[in-house]
Protein backbone atom coordinates (compact mmCIF):
# COMPACT_ATOMS: atom_id res chain seq x y z
CA UNK A 1 0.00 0.00 0.00
CA UNK A 2 2.86 2.31 0.70
CA UNK A 3 4.68 1.36 -2.15
CA UNK A 4 1.45 2.57 -4.52
CA UNK A 5 0.94 5.72 -2.25
CA UNK A 6 4.54 6.78 -3.41
CA UNK A 7 3.65 6.10 -7.64
CA UNK A 8 0.91 8.16 -7.00
CA UNK A 9 2.63 11.09 -5.65
CA UNK A 10 5.15 10.37 -7.57
CA UNK A 11 2.75 10.96 -11.21
CA UNK A 12 0.72 13.42 -9.31
CA UNK A 13 3.96 15.37 -9.23
CA UNK A 14 4.95 14.45 -12.49
CA UNK A 15 1.35 15.88 -14.04
CA UNK A 16 1.66 18.64 -12.28
CA UNK A 17 5.26 19.26 -13.91
CA UNK A 18 3.59 18.71 -17.40
CA UNK A 19 0.68 20.58 -17.02
CA UNK A 20 2.94 23.88 -15.54
CA UNK A 21 5.21 23.32 -17.98
CA UNK A 22 2.23 23.45 -20.92
CA UNK A 23 0.97 26.64 -19.46
CA UNK A 24 4.27 28.13 -19.11
CA UNK A 25 4.92 27.52 -22.83
CA UNK A 26 1.37 28.88 -23.94
CA UNK A 27 2.34 31.88 -22.28
CA UNK A 28 5.71 32.48 -23.82
CA UNK A 29 4.04 31.29 -26.98
CA UNK A 30 1.20 33.97 -26.56
CA UNK A 31 3.44 36.65 -25.82
CA UNK A 32 5.79 36.14 -28.51
CA UNK A 33 3.36 35.89 -31.28
CA UNK A 34 1.65 39.76 -29.59
CA UNK A 35 5.10 41.01 -28.99
CA UNK A 36 7.81 39.02 -30.25
CA UNK A 37 9.86 40.12 -26.84
CA UNK A 38 11.25 36.47 -26.00
CA UNK A 39 12.68 36.28 -29.45
CA UNK A 40 13.90 39.96 -30.07
CA UNK A 41 14.04 41.39 -27.05
CA UNK A 42 15.40 45.08 -27.03
CA UNK A 43 14.86 45.14 -30.43
CA UNK A 44 10.86 43.87 -30.35
CA UNK A 45 8.74 47.04 -31.17
CA UNK A 46 6.90 46.64 -27.77
CA UNK A 47 10.22 47.51 -25.91
CA UNK A 48 10.64 49.76 -28.74
CA UNK A 49 6.61 51.09 -27.76
CA UNK A 50 7.26 51.39 -24.12
CA UNK A 51 10.77 53.30 -24.09
CA UNK A 52 8.97 55.74 -26.52
CA UNK A 53 5.67 55.83 -25.24
CA UNK A 54 5.88 55.63 -22.05
CA UNK A 55 9.48 56.22 -20.34
CA UNK A 56 10.63 58.76 -22.41
CA UNK A 57 7.50 60.66 -21.58
CA UNK A 58 8.04 60.12 -17.89
CA UNK A 59 11.86 61.14 -18.30
CA UNK A 60 10.22 64.73 -19.70
CA UNK A 61 8.27 65.25 -16.55
CA UNK A 62 10.28 63.69 -14.03
CA UNK A 63 13.49 65.09 -14.41
CA UNK A 64 15.18 68.47 -15.94
CA UNK A 65 16.59 67.97 -19.23
CA UNK A 66 20.05 67.59 -18.16
CA UNK A 67 19.06 65.51 -15.59
CA UNK A 68 17.08 63.22 -18.08
CA UNK A 69 20.12 63.86 -20.38
CA UNK A 70 22.21 62.05 -17.68
CA UNK A 71 19.94 59.52 -17.28
CA UNK A 72 19.65 58.44 -20.60
CA UNK A 73 23.24 57.85 -21.47
CA UNK A 74 23.18 55.78 -18.52
CA UNK A 75 20.53 53.56 -19.72
CA UNK A 76 22.27 53.32 -23.03
CA UNK A 77 25.79 52.56 -21.77
CA UNK A 78 24.52 50.27 -19.38
CA UNK A 79 22.58 47.99 -22.43
CA UNK A 80 18.78 48.93 -21.08
CA UNK A 81 18.37 51.07 -24.72
CA UNK A 82 16.18 49.54 -27.60
CA UNK A 83 18.40 48.07 -30.11
CA UNK A 84 17.54 48.54 -34.03
CA UNK A 85 14.36 47.02 -34.49
CA UNK A 86 13.61 44.08 -37.40
CA UNK A 87 11.84 46.63 -39.28
CA UNK A 88 14.78 49.37 -39.80
CA UNK A 89 17.57 47.06 -40.44
CA UNK A 90 17.94 48.13 -43.75
CA UNK A 91 21.84 47.41 -43.61
CA UNK A 92 20.95 44.29 -46.05
CA UNK A 93 17.89 45.75 -47.63
CA UNK A 94 17.83 43.70 -51.39
CA UNK A 95 15.20 46.63 -52.51
CA UNK A 96 17.39 49.60 -51.92
CA UNK A 97 21.04 50.00 -51.47
CA UNK A 98 21.29 52.26 -48.38
CA UNK A 99 25.38 52.49 -48.21
CA UNK A 100 26.95 55.74 -48.47
CA UNK A 101 30.81 55.76 -49.41
CA UNK A 102 32.35 59.69 -49.00
CA UNK A 103 36.53 60.80 -49.65
CA UNK A 104 38.27 61.31 -52.74
CA UNK A 105 41.31 60.01 -51.21
CA UNK A 106 41.35 55.83 -51.06
CA UNK A 107 43.40 55.82 -48.00
CA UNK A 108 40.37 58.90 -46.37
CA UNK A 109 37.59 56.32 -48.09
CA UNK A 110 34.76 56.45 -45.67
CA UNK A 111 32.20 53.44 -45.54
CA UNK A 112 28.58 53.87 -44.20
CA UNK A 113 26.62 50.97 -43.99
CA UNK A 114 23.58 53.66 -43.93
CA UNK A 115 22.86 57.42 -43.58
CA UNK A 116 21.88 58.20 -40.27
CA UNK A 117 23.75 59.02 -37.57
CA UNK A 118 24.49 60.07 -34.36
CA UNK A 119 25.03 63.87 -33.87
CA UNK A 120 27.71 65.19 -31.86
CA UNK A 121 26.49 66.40 -27.90
CA UNK A 122 24.90 63.54 -26.81
CA UNK A 123 27.54 61.27 -25.94
CA UNK A 124 30.33 64.15 -25.31
CA UNK A 125 33.02 61.77 -23.98
CA UNK A 126 32.72 58.64 -25.46
CA UNK A 127 31.29 56.40 -22.78
CA UNK A 128 28.59 54.99 -24.22
CA UNK A 129 29.38 54.17 -28.32
CA UNK A 130 28.36 50.31 -27.90
CA UNK A 131 24.94 51.12 -26.80
CA UNK A 132 24.90 53.98 -29.33
CA UNK A 133 25.62 51.97 -32.23
CA UNK A 134 23.02 49.17 -30.83
CA UNK A 135 20.27 51.99 -31.20
CA UNK A 136 20.72 51.68 -34.99
CA UNK A 137 23.13 54.53 -35.87
CA UNK A 138 25.29 53.39 -38.72
CA UNK A 139 27.75 56.24 -37.15
CA UNK A 140 28.54 58.23 -33.61
CA UNK A 141 30.05 61.22 -33.30
CA UNK A 142 31.14 62.11 -30.00
CA UNK A 143 32.03 65.46 -28.46
CA UNK A 144 32.63 68.06 -28.80
CA UNK A 145 36.40 67.11 -26.50
CA UNK A 146 38.43 70.25 -25.80
CA UNK A 147 42.27 69.74 -24.79
CA UNK A 148 41.73 70.41 -20.97
CA UNK A 149 38.92 69.25 -18.62
CA UNK A 150 36.02 72.01 -18.18
CA UNK A 151 32.74 72.22 -16.43
CA UNK A 152 30.87 74.06 -19.15
CA UNK A 153 28.67 77.39 -18.80
CA UNK A 154 27.01 77.71 -14.97
CA UNK A 155 23.47 75.51 -14.83
CA UNK A 156 20.22 75.51 -15.70
CA UNK A 157 21.98 75.43 -19.29
CA UNK A 158 19.59 72.93 -20.95
CA UNK A 159 16.13 73.88 -21.86
CA UNK A 160 13.11 72.00 -23.53
CA UNK A 161 10.57 73.47 -25.79
CA UNK A 162 7.94 71.12 -25.64
CA UNK A 163 5.13 73.11 -27.31
CA UNK A 164 7.77 73.88 -30.53
CA UNK A 165 9.35 70.36 -30.28
CA UNK A 166 13.13 72.03 -30.09
CA UNK A 167 15.90 72.43 -27.19
CA UNK A 168 18.12 75.63 -26.03
CA UNK A 169 21.31 74.50 -24.76
CA UNK A 170 24.24 76.00 -23.58
CA UNK A 171 26.49 73.92 -22.37
CA UNK A 172 29.75 75.20 -23.37
CA UNK A 173 31.63 72.48 -24.11
CA UNK A 174 31.33 71.10 -20.79
CA UNK A 175 33.81 68.27 -21.16
CA UNK A 176 36.67 65.62 -19.59
CA UNK A 177 39.36 66.62 -21.79
CA UNK A 178 41.48 64.85 -24.39
CA UNK A 179 43.56 62.36 -21.91
CA UNK A 180 40.52 60.84 -20.41
CA UNK A 181 38.23 60.52 -23.68
CA UNK A 182 41.54 58.71 -25.01
CA UNK A 183 41.58 56.02 -22.10
CA UNK A 184 37.76 55.85 -23.33
CA UNK A 185 38.38 55.21 -27.08
CA UNK A 186 41.56 53.34 -26.58
CA UNK A 187 39.57 50.74 -24.18
CA UNK A 188 36.23 51.11 -27.04
CA UNK A 189 39.05 50.13 -30.22
CA UNK A 190 40.56 47.36 -28.13
CA UNK A 191 37.18 45.75 -27.47
CA UNK A 192 35.68 46.21 -30.86
CA UNK A 193 38.38 46.99 -33.19
CA UNK A 194 38.18 49.49 -35.95
CA UNK A 195 41.13 51.83 -37.56
CA UNK A 196 42.30 53.12 -34.34
CA UNK A 197 42.52 49.73 -32.85
CA UNK A 198 46.34 49.02 -33.40
CA UNK A 199 47.26 52.12 -31.91
CA UNK A 200 45.08 51.14 -28.69
CA UNK A 201 47.01 47.67 -28.81
CA UNK A 202 50.52 49.21 -29.33
CA UNK A 203 49.67 51.80 -26.16
CA UNK A 204 48.59 48.63 -23.94
CA UNK A 205 51.73 46.63 -25.11
CA UNK A 206 54.40 49.14 -24.71
CA UNK A 207 53.41 50.37 -21.33
CA UNK A 208 55.11 47.45 -19.31
CA UNK A 209 53.81 48.55 -15.67
CA UNK A 210 50.17 48.07 -17.03
CA UNK A 211 49.26 51.73 -16.09
CA UNK A 212 46.75 51.61 -18.55
CA UNK A 213 44.88 48.52 -17.17
CA UNK A 214 44.84 50.64 -14.06
CA UNK A 215 43.31 53.36 -15.78
CA UNK A 216 40.92 51.23 -17.63
CA UNK A 217 39.75 49.58 -14.08
CA UNK A 218 39.38 52.65 -12.53
CA UNK A 219 37.03 54.03 -14.79
CA UNK A 220 35.08 51.05 -14.44
CA UNK A 221 35.23 51.06 -10.85
CA UNK A 222 34.29 54.91 -11.03
CA UNK A 223 31.42 54.31 -13.82
CA UNK A 224 29.58 51.37 -11.69
CA UNK A 225 30.17 52.73 -8.46
CA UNK A 226 26.90 54.76 -7.15
CA UNK A 227 25.27 52.75 -9.79
CA UNK A 228 25.67 49.21 -8.94
CA UNK A 229 22.19 48.02 -9.13
CA UNK A 230 21.97 49.51 -12.95
CA UNK A 231 24.66 47.77 -13.63
CA UNK A 232 23.91 44.33 -12.37
CA UNK A 233 20.60 44.74 -14.45
CA UNK A 234 22.51 46.06 -17.69
CA UNK A 235 24.53 42.84 -16.88
CA UNK A 236 21.85 40.20 -16.76
CA UNK A 237 20.06 42.05 -19.37
CA UNK A 238 22.85 41.88 -21.60
CA UNK A 239 23.79 38.21 -21.03
CA UNK A 240 19.67 37.39 -21.51
CA UNK A 241 18.58 39.21 -24.23
CA UNK A 242 21.63 41.25 -26.50
CA UNK A 243 23.28 39.13 -29.34
CA UNK A 244 26.29 40.45 -31.03
CA UNK A 245 26.99 44.40 -30.79
CA UNK A 246 26.72 46.32 -33.51
CA UNK A 247 29.66 48.68 -34.37
CA UNK A 248 30.19 51.52 -37.16
CA UNK A 249 31.98 54.74 -38.23
CA UNK A 250 33.36 56.49 -35.23
CA UNK A 251 33.18 60.42 -35.65
CA UNK A 252 35.35 62.65 -32.95
CA UNK A 253 33.99 66.36 -32.45
CA UNK A 254 37.00 68.66 -31.68
CA UNK A 255 36.33 71.88 -29.22
CA UNK A 256 38.61 74.24 -28.22
CA UNK A 257 39.01 75.31 -23.93
CA UNK A 258 36.73 78.61 -22.90
CA UNK A 259 40.09 80.54 -21.85
CA UNK A 260 42.20 79.89 -24.70
CA UNK A 261 43.71 82.25 -27.32
CA UNK A 262 45.26 79.37 -29.31
CA UNK A 263 43.00 78.07 -31.07
CA UNK A 264 45.02 76.01 -33.67
CA UNK A 265 46.97 74.80 -30.70
CA UNK A 266 43.95 72.98 -29.19
CA UNK A 267 42.62 71.52 -32.00
CA UNK A 268 45.96 70.39 -32.77
CA UNK A 269 46.08 68.75 -29.69
CA UNK A 270 43.01 66.90 -30.24
CA UNK A 271 43.59 65.85 -33.53
CA UNK A 272 47.28 64.30 -31.87
CA UNK A 273 45.66 62.69 -28.81
CA UNK A 274 42.08 61.45 -30.10
CA UNK A 275 42.72 61.02 -34.28
CA UNK A 276 44.46 57.82 -33.87
CA UNK A 277 41.22 56.22 -32.34
CA UNK A 278 39.11 58.16 -35.19
CA UNK A 279 37.26 57.35 -38.14
CA UNK A 280 36.74 61.29 -39.30
CA UNK A 281 37.40 64.34 -36.84
CA UNK A 282 35.46 67.22 -37.28
CA UNK A 283 36.86 71.13 -36.46
CA UNK A 284 33.83 72.60 -34.41
CA UNK A 285 33.85 76.50 -34.83
CA UNK A 286 30.13 76.58 -35.04
CA UNK A 287 28.74 76.42 -31.34
CA UNK A 288 27.22 80.16 -29.99
CA UNK A 289 28.27 79.04 -26.58
CA UNK A 290 31.99 79.52 -27.03
CA UNK A 291 33.14 82.94 -26.48
CA UNK A 292 34.87 83.96 -30.11
CA UNK A 293 34.35 80.62 -31.53
CA UNK A 294 31.99 81.62 -34.57
CA UNK A 295 34.79 84.48 -35.43
CA UNK A 296 36.64 81.82 -36.97
CA UNK A 297 34.15 80.99 -39.75
CA UNK A 298 35.47 84.44 -41.20
CA UNK A 299 37.64 84.00 -44.48
CA UNK A 300 40.83 84.26 -43.25
CA UNK A 301 41.28 83.02 -39.83
CA UNK A 302 38.78 80.06 -41.10
CA UNK A 303 41.53 79.60 -44.04
CA UNK A 304 44.61 80.04 -41.59
CA UNK A 305 42.61 77.34 -38.74
CA UNK A 306 41.90 74.57 -41.76
CA UNK A 307 45.42 74.80 -43.30
CA UNK A 308 47.08 74.11 -39.66
CA UNK A 309 44.81 71.76 -39.05
CA UNK A 310 44.88 69.66 -42.09
CA UNK A 311 48.66 69.56 -41.61
CA UNK A 312 47.97 68.16 -38.20
CA UNK A 313 45.75 65.41 -39.46
CA UNK A 314 48.48 64.40 -41.82
CA UNK A 315 50.83 64.25 -39.69
CA UNK A 316 48.99 62.08 -36.72
CA UNK A 317 46.18 61.01 -38.52
CA UNK A 318 46.23 60.50 -42.02
CA UNK A 319 43.95 57.65 -42.42
CA UNK A 320 41.10 60.11 -40.71
CA UNK A 321 39.07 62.70 -43.39
CA UNK A 322 38.78 66.47 -41.42
CA UNK A 323 35.07 67.86 -41.66
CA UNK A 324 34.10 71.56 -40.51
CA UNK A 325 31.22 72.04 -38.17
CA UNK A 326 29.25 75.50 -39.51
CA UNK A 327 26.86 77.37 -38.18
CA UNK A 328 23.46 78.13 -39.56
CA UNK A 329 23.39 81.75 -38.93
CA UNK A 330 26.05 82.75 -42.05
CA UNK A 331 24.63 85.38 -43.67
CA UNK A 332 24.90 84.53 -47.89
CA UNK A 333 28.30 86.52 -48.46
CA UNK A 334 30.02 84.45 -45.66
CA UNK A 335 28.68 81.65 -47.21
CA UNK A 336 30.17 82.19 -50.33
CA UNK A 337 33.42 82.90 -48.22
CA UNK A 338 33.23 79.68 -46.35
CA UNK A 339 33.05 77.86 -49.28
CA UNK A 340 35.88 79.32 -51.20
CA UNK A 341 38.08 78.34 -48.14
CA UNK A 342 36.74 75.08 -47.93
CA UNK A 343 37.30 74.61 -51.72
CA UNK A 344 40.79 76.15 -51.60
CA UNK A 345 41.97 73.86 -48.28
CA UNK A 346 40.87 70.65 -49.72
CA UNK A 347 39.03 70.22 -46.40
CA UNK A 348 37.41 66.74 -46.84
CA UNK A 349 33.77 67.48 -45.73
CA UNK A 350 31.70 69.62 -43.64
CA UNK A 351 28.60 69.80 -41.06
CA UNK A 352 25.55 71.57 -41.89
CA UNK A 353 24.59 72.88 -39.46
CA UNK A 354 25.11 73.61 -35.75
CA UNK A 355 22.43 75.03 -33.39
CA UNK A 356 20.86 78.91 -34.14
CA UNK A 357 20.52 82.23 -31.99
CA UNK A 358 18.01 83.43 -34.25
CA UNK A 359 14.64 82.90 -32.05
CA UNK A 360 11.82 82.28 -35.08
CA UNK A 361 8.74 84.21 -34.36
CA UNK A 362 6.62 81.10 -34.55
CA UNK A 363 7.87 79.94 -31.10
CA UNK A 364 5.31 79.22 -28.17
CA UNK A 365 7.45 77.94 -25.41
CA UNK A 366 8.15 80.10 -22.22
CA UNK A 367 12.28 79.42 -22.66
CA UNK A 368 12.36 80.52 -26.16
CA UNK A 369 14.12 83.62 -24.70
CA UNK A 370 16.73 81.67 -23.12
CA UNK A 371 20.38 82.36 -24.23
CA UNK A 372 22.09 79.64 -26.28
CA UNK A 373 21.61 77.56 -29.51
CA UNK A 374 18.06 76.58 -30.56
CA UNK A 375 18.22 73.12 -32.27
CA UNK A 376 15.11 70.35 -32.91
CA UNK A 377 11.88 70.83 -34.79
CA UNK A 378 12.14 75.01 -35.35
CA UNK A 379 15.48 74.91 -36.57
CA UNK A 380 14.61 72.06 -39.11
CA UNK A 381 13.91 74.43 -42.55
CA UNK A 382 17.19 76.69 -41.98
CA UNK A 383 19.26 73.84 -41.78
CA UNK A 384 17.83 72.48 -45.00
CA UNK A 385 18.33 75.41 -46.81
CA UNK A 386 21.90 76.00 -45.92
CA UNK A 387 22.73 72.20 -46.91
CA UNK A 388 20.77 73.41 -50.30
CA UNK A 389 23.16 76.39 -50.05
CA UNK A 390 26.81 75.34 -49.54
CA UNK A 391 25.84 72.26 -51.89
CA UNK A 392 25.21 74.59 -54.59
CA UNK A 393 28.27 76.95 -53.80
CA UNK A 394 30.63 73.88 -53.67
CA UNK A 395 29.27 72.46 -56.59
CA UNK A 396 28.37 69.90 -54.88
CA UNK A 397 32.26 68.43 -54.74
CA UNK A 398 32.51 68.39 -50.79
CA UNK A 399 30.73 65.87 -48.82
CA UNK A 400 27.99 67.59 -46.09
CA UNK A 401 26.84 65.97 -43.27
CA UNK A 402 23.18 67.17 -42.37
CA UNK A 403 21.67 67.45 -39.17
CA UNK A 404 18.94 69.84 -37.94
CA UNK A 405 15.01 69.00 -36.99
CA UNK A 406 15.26 65.07 -38.36
CA UNK A 407 12.83 63.38 -36.80
CA UNK A 408 11.30 61.43 -39.72
CA UNK A 409 11.91 59.58 -42.89
CA UNK A 410 10.84 62.60 -44.99
CA UNK A 411 13.30 65.00 -42.96
CA UNK A 412 16.08 62.98 -44.04
CA UNK A 413 15.00 62.81 -47.30
CA UNK A 414 14.41 66.33 -47.87
CA UNK A 415 18.01 67.13 -46.39
CA UNK A 416 19.26 64.35 -49.15
CA UNK A 417 17.59 65.80 -51.78
CA UNK A 418 19.14 69.39 -50.97
CA UNK A 419 22.89 68.12 -50.88
CA UNK A 420 23.58 66.08 -48.14
CA UNK A 421 25.41 62.81 -48.34
CA UNK A 422 24.72 61.84 -44.41
CA UNK A 423 22.30 62.84 -42.00
CA UNK A 424 22.28 63.10 -38.22
CA UNK A 425 19.90 62.65 -35.23
CA UNK A 426 19.67 64.00 -32.11
CA UNK A 427 17.32 66.73 -30.37
CA UNK A 428 14.17 64.69 -31.93
CA UNK A 429 15.13 61.53 -29.77
CA UNK A 430 13.73 63.78 -26.76
CA UNK A 431 10.53 63.93 -27.74
CA UNK A 432 10.33 60.90 -30.25
CA UNK A 433 12.49 58.60 -28.16
CA UNK A 434 15.29 56.35 -28.91
CA UNK A 435 13.23 54.11 -31.19
CA UNK A 436 13.02 57.23 -34.16
CA UNK A 437 16.22 55.94 -35.46
CA UNK A 438 14.64 52.50 -36.38
CA UNK A 439 11.67 54.60 -37.86
CA UNK A 440 13.74 57.09 -39.74
CA UNK A 441 15.55 54.29 -41.47
CA UNK A 442 12.51 52.20 -42.57
CA UNK A 443 10.83 55.33 -43.57
CA UNK A 444 13.55 56.91 -45.51
CA UNK A 445 14.16 53.10 -47.20
CA UNK A 446 10.71 53.16 -48.10
CA UNK A 447 10.13 57.15 -49.60
CA UNK A 448 13.24 56.12 -52.02
CA UNK A 449 11.69 53.35 -52.87
CA UNK A 450 8.33 54.76 -53.85
CA UNK A 451 10.35 57.81 -55.44
CA UNK A 452 12.34 54.95 -57.47
CA UNK A 453 15.62 55.53 -56.42
CA UNK A 454 17.92 52.39 -56.54
CA UNK A 455 20.25 53.59 -53.63
CA UNK A 456 21.06 56.68 -51.01
CA UNK A 457 23.53 57.64 -53.65
CA UNK A 458 20.81 58.40 -56.40
CA UNK A 459 18.92 61.00 -54.19
CA UNK A 460 21.96 62.96 -53.14
CA UNK A 461 21.76 66.75 -54.51
CA UNK A 462 18.66 65.69 -56.72
CA UNK A 463 17.13 69.52 -56.39
CA UNK A 464 20.42 70.52 -58.24
CA UNK A 465 19.80 69.51 -61.92
CA UNK A 466 23.32 70.47 -63.62
CA UNK A 467 25.25 69.51 -60.33
CA UNK A 468 23.53 66.08 -60.27
CA UNK A 469 23.60 64.90 -63.88
CA UNK A 470 27.25 66.10 -63.68
CA UNK A 471 27.39 63.75 -60.57
CA UNK A 472 25.93 60.87 -62.23
CA UNK A 473 27.92 61.41 -65.52
CA UNK A 474 31.72 61.56 -63.30
CA UNK A 475 30.18 58.12 -61.29
CA UNK A 476 29.47 56.29 -64.51
CA UNK A 477 32.71 57.40 -66.21
CA UNK A 478 34.50 56.50 -63.10
CA UNK A 479 32.89 52.65 -62.96
CA UNK A 480 33.87 52.95 -66.75
CA UNK A 481 37.56 53.05 -65.65
CA UNK A 482 37.28 50.69 -62.79
CA UNK A 483 35.78 48.17 -65.45
CA UNK A 484 38.60 48.70 -67.87
CA UNK A 485 41.38 48.37 -65.08
CA UNK A 486 39.49 45.12 -64.12
CA UNK A 487 40.07 43.81 -67.84
CA UNK A 488 43.31 44.84 -68.37
CA UNK A 489 44.17 42.41 -64.78
CA UNK A 490 42.18 39.79 -66.65
CA UNK A 491 43.55 40.07 -69.92
CA UNK A 492 47.23 40.05 -68.75
CA UNK A 493 46.82 36.89 -66.56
Amino acid sequence: IQYDNTIAIRMSFQQKIRSTALRATAAIAFVEVTTHLPSEGRSSLTYHYLFDHFITPMGRRLFDPEGAHHLALEVVMRGLAPRLSREGNTDDNSRVDMKVEIGNAEERRLKFAGPIGLAAGFDKNGTAIPGLFDLGFSYVEIGSVTPLPQPGNAKPRSFRLVEDRGVINRFGFNSEGVERVSEYLCDYRKEFGGRGSNPAVALEESNNEGDIDIVMKENEHEQTGGNQFLWAVGWAWNRLMTTTPRTGVLGVNLGKNKTSEDEVGDYTIGIRELGPYADYLVINVSSPNTPGLRSLQQREPLRHLLVSTLKARDEYAPHAPLLVKLAPDLTMEEMVDVANVIMETGIDGMIVSNTTNVRPESLLSNHKHETGGLSGAPIKDRSTECIRTMYKLTKGKIPIIGVGGVGSGRDAYDKLKAGASLIQVYSMMVYEGPGVVSRIRKELADILLENGYKSVNDVVGAEHEDIYWSRIEERVRKRMQEREKDEKVIEDL
